[in-house]
């Protein structure tokens, strides 16, 4: 089955373009750990950072790149936002992942558990991880 397209989002959740296959990163990660995972691979945009399960906070290239210490907790220049529920329309689980540069927000219940991201691909046409092949 093919990637869903962003454009028929309507009538969906969240849930539906939820890619679940992603790397969460301790929350006893230093900035020179996330470097190092961004360094491993050209897709990674956005890393995110969760204590036993629970969103703690995301980070683009960018916010690590610039940061002097390398040992200093990721945890300390992680951004809290924004994120989405997955019971929230896809369409705005879309729209959040387009406004931001990496074109990914995290999907987080009600109980703080990050669920996954939703991720648009780089030409902005389908959700990332909805193939089912």
């Amino acid at each position: 089955m093919p990637k869903t397209r962003i454009d028929e989002a309507e009538g969906l959740t969240v849930a539906d373009v939820t890619h679940a296959k992603f790397t969460a990163l301790p929350a006893t990660a230093t900035i020179g750990d996330v470097r190092d995972w961004f360094a491993a691979s050209t897709s990674r945009r956005q890393a995110f950072v969760a204590d036993e399960g629970r969103y703690v906070g995301s980070l683009t290239p960018q916010d690590v790149a610039d940061a002097d210490d390398p040992a200093r907790p990721a945890v300390e220049v992680a951004q809290d936002g924004p994120t989405v529920s997955p019971q929230a329309p896809a369409t705005k689980g879309r729209d959040l992942a387009l406004l931001t540069e990496s074109r990914r927000v995290p999907v987080v219940d009600a109980d703080g558990v990050l669920l996954g991201v939703v991720a648009v691909t780089g030409d902005m046409q389908c959700f990332c991880g909805t193939d089912s092949g």
